[in-house]
């Protein structure tokens, strides 16, 4: 398995470099690639930071924990990178967290889209530009009642960081707003059938909506196991099963909370996707890739203002939103807190239509 590729470094020695890691023999890695490349070549058109050429130095992880921490550890000893973008999902951020915030030689890393909420104690180095799962559960919870007027949920969640951080957001916030879930179950990627789970659905009396807090490769085999069980459920799910709608499933009508669409309005947002499309044709294009786009050009915002050292580069991103206005982006504003975080940042209820996700009306 190839652990570490090298990006292209445009412009040779003279430019300056930023990490970018994450899965990119993974489906869910395509977008955030593409995008990046996207922004590395609009800033360098423009001239680049500081008169340098950016470049990328791009390593997969796999999506891996262990493969993260080593892919971690190879950037952080490179003199060359200023900063890292990855990782993409919560556990290899939190896996490689501990490297890029040590002791010798720390360098910021800013996650699009690891949404678990303990991300925000991981250190000073250790940022993200998403929501985390308790707005993305909180969120579908308020849906779920205000909006589809279902009383009864279930939730099925993989039993990883993200779907047990997925399904406590869901489950609290919908029993809070004065909803009962009356089935709550783990289950893993190896599963033979989840026929036995739907089947005890089925004999409880049936419920208005299925919380979901997985990936796709789950999703899609879920919904083709209530197909045949005649249980007929709204389905209901967090950022992870983006790329359904291109599933062989029927996933017409899924509801998913995602930290961005691509018909969301602005011109920035607009141009964007525009140029994304230019580039790319109707390749995969999701939050993993926005948030990606948005977090290149605040990093040349950031060396272009405090320079290419490593803890300046985070001592200037500390300050965006305090010291520094907000970075207004295609994914909204991004403002950090002391954690890192951006508590400001909201999610969107899209659905599934036509084999596209769009924003769902009434928000």
């Amino acid at each position: 398995m190839l652990l570490v590729a090298l990006g292209a470094c445009r412009g040779g020695g003279d430019a300056i470099v930023v990490g970018l890691a994450g899965p990119f023999s993974d489906p869910r890695g395509v977008s955030m690639r593409l995008a990046a490349d996207l922004a590395i070549e609009e800033i360098n058109g423009a001239g680049g930071v500081r008169g340098r050429p950016l470049a990328l130095r791009v390593v997969d992880d796999s999506a891996d924990a262990e493969v993260a921490v080593r892919v971690a550890r190879d950037l952080v000893v490179d003199p060359a990178v200023v900063a890292v973008i990855g990782h993409l999902t919560s556990s290899t951020t939190i896996a490689a967290a501990p490297i890029y915030n040590g002791r010798e030689r720390p360098v910021v890393a800013v996650s699009p889209s690891a949404s678990n909420p303990d991300i925000r104690t991981l250190g000073p180095y250790t940022f993200r530009a998403c929501p985390h799962d308790l707005v993305h559960g909180t969120r579908l919870a308020r849906w779920a009642q205000e909006r589809l007027g279902a009383r009864r949920a279930a939730v099925l969640y993989l039993n990883d960081d993200y779907g047990r951080g997925m399904r406590a957001a869901f489950s609290q916030s919908f029993t809070a707003l004065g909803g009962t879930v009356v089935a709550d179950d783990p289950y893993l990627v190896t599963m033979e059938s989840f026929e036995p789970y739907l089947s005890r659905l089925r004999a409880l009396g049936g419920v208005d909506v299925l919380m979901i807090a997985g990936s796709r490769a789950g999703a899609e085999r879920i919904i083709a196991t209530l197909d045949s069980i005649d249980l007929d459920p709204v389905i209901l799910g967090g950022d992870g099963l983006t790329g359904i709608e291109r599933s062989p499933v029927d996933a017409e009508g899924v509801y998913i909370s995602e930290a961005y669409l691509p018909d969301r309005p602005g011109q920035r947002n607009e141009t964007f996707v525009a140029a994304y499309r230019a580039a790319y044709g109707d390749r995969p294009l999701d939050h993993r890739g926005a948030t990606t786009y948005d977090i290149v050009y605040l990093l040349a915002r950031a060396i272009e203002e405090a320079g290419t050292d490593r803890e300046a580069i985070r001592e200037y991103l500390a300050g965006v939103g305090t010291e520094t206005p907000p970075f207004e982006g295609v994914t909204g504003r991004i403002a950090f807190d002391e954690d890192g975080d951006v508590p400001a940042k909201d999610v969107v209820i899209g659905v599934v239509r036509a084999g596209r996700i769009v924003t769902a009306p009434g928000q």
